[in-house]
C-alpha cells in the first residue's frame, strides 16, 4: 500500500483528512502505549557478539539497506547481516543464499546475501545467536528498532528528509512507529539519508531533531552504476520509489516514464507485460532497482537494467568514531579486523 497524503507534513485542503486523522487519533494513542509497554516489560536478550541496528521511526522505507550495507563494508567480511524477512514466508533462523526466492525469505536479505553472510528469524534472538554460532563477529540488524527481544549495542535512525516524519503522529494517524520521543530516546546515532539530487530544499524541517545530542551523520544515497544512454522506461516497488526517479535523472538517465508500485511490491506477469508494452511504444528500455530486481523471476530479470545505488557519507571519520567501540570489541575478541 501507499502511504495516504495526510501522513506527510504540511498537507493542506481536503488531502489533510482533518476528519479522518481525528477519528484514528484515539487508536494512535492505544498504538503508542502498546509499543512503549512492550519496550517496558520485554527483557531483551544479549548476543555473544556486538549487534549493530539500522532501524527507522516511521512505517516504510528510510534506507536502511543501504546504510547496513554500507556499515558492512566499513567492518569486515565476519560481520553478519540479520532481517526479518519482510514479505517472506520462512520464519528462520535461517541463512539467506542468492539464489533462494524472494517470495520465501523477502527482498532485502537476498542484497544482502550478495555481500556477504545474510540471515533471517522472526525471533531476533534465536536469528543472532545462529550467526554467531556460524562464524558472525558482528551482526547488523537491517530494521528491528522496535524489537526489544534483542539487546543493541550500537542503534541507528535511518531518516529519509524528504519525509522525515511526516505530520509527526503515531501510527495510524501518521507514519510513526512510536512516540517520537520514545524513539530517540533509545537511538545512539541518526543518519539522514539525502537523494542524489543536489539539495533536499523541498524536504520537511529537521527540526525535530534539535534537542538530539548524540551524533547526526549525513549520508547520500548515489548510483554505483551509469544510466544506460537510451530512453528508460523506469519501475520501483519501495516506500518512496520518487527517490529511485530522482537519482536516474540526476545522473542523466533519459526517462520516459516512471512507474511507482507499492513497496515489497511482487511484480505480475501482467504487471511486467504492462511495462514491457511501454516501453516498446517508446522505444525505451525497462530499469529498475537492485531490490526491486530481486523480486523479479531469472526470465524478467534478464531483460531489465538495473541500477544499484551505494550510501556515500560525507564524514567518514565520524561514521568511523561511531563504529569504534564495535571494531574494539570485534578486535578484542576475535583480533584485528
Amino acid at each position: 500500500m501507499r502511504p495516504p497524503e495526510f501522513w506527510k507534513a504540511d498537507v493542506g485542503g481536503r488531502d489533510a483528512a482533518l476528519a479522518l486523522r481525528a477519528l484514528l487519533t484515539p487508536v494512535s494513542w492505544l498504538y503508542a502505549f502498546a509499543a512503549a509497554q512492550r519496550q517496558n516489560t520485554t527483557v531483551s536478550r544479549r548476543a555473544p557478539v556486538p549487534v549493530i541496528c539500522i532501524g527507522n521511526l516511521t512505517v516504510g522505507g528510510a534506507g536502511k539497506t543501504p546504510i547496513t550495507r554500507a556499515l558492512r563494508s566499513k567492518l569486515g567480511p565476519n560481520v553478519h547481516t540479520l532481517s526479518r524477512g519482510y514479505g517472506g514466508r520462512i520464519e528462520g533462523p535461517l541463512r539467506v543464499t542468492t539464489d533462494m526466492d524472494a517470495r520465501e525469505v523477502g527482498d532485502e536479505p537476498l542484497l544482502h546475501a550478495r555481500d556477504g553472510a545474510a540471515w533471517i528469524a522472526r525471533d531476533r534472538f534465536a536469528g543472532a545467536m545462529a550467526a554467531a554460532q556460524a562464524g558472525a563477529h558482528a551482526i547488523i540488524m537491517d530494521d528491528g528498532f522496535q524489537n526489544p527481544k534483542l539487546a543493541k549495542d550500537l542503534s541507528i535512525i535511518a531518516v529519509d528528509p524528504g519525509f522525515g516524519i511526516g505530520n509527526g503522529q503515531v501510527f495510524p494517524a501518521g507514519p510513526l512507529r512510536e512516540r517520537l520521543a520514545d524513539g530517540l530516546a533509545r537511538a545512539d546515532a541518526v543518519i539522514i539519508l539525502h537523494s542524489a539530487r543536489s539539495g533536499d530544499d523541498d524536504a520537511p524541517s529537521l527540526d525535530w531533531l534539535t534537542g538530539f545530542v548524540k551524533p547526526i551523520l549525513h549520508a547520500r544515497l548515489e548510483p554505483a552504476g551509469i544510466a544506460p544512454d537510451r530512453n528508460l522506461v523506469a519501475f520501483a516497488g519501495l516506500a518512496r520509489p520518487e527517490k529511485f526517479f530522482d537519482t536516474l535523472a540526476a545522473m542523466g538517465g533519459k526517462i520516459t516514464e516512471a512507474v511507482p508500485f507499492a513497496d515489497h511490491h511482487y511484480f505480475t506477469e501482467d504487471d511486467l507485460g504492462v511495462l514491457a508494452q511501454m516501453a516498446e511504444e517508446r522505444d525505451a528500455m525497462l530499469i529498475t532497482t537492485e531490490k526491486d530486481a530481486a523480486r523479479l523471476s531469472p526470465e524478467w530479470r534478464a531483460r531489465v537494467a538495473i541500477l544499484p545505488v551505494a550510501a556515500r557519507f560525507d564524514d567518514e571519520t565520524a561514521l568511523d568514531a561511531l563504529l569504534a567501540p564495535i571494531r574494539s570489541r570485534m578486535n578484542s575478541t576475535h583480533g584485528q579486523v
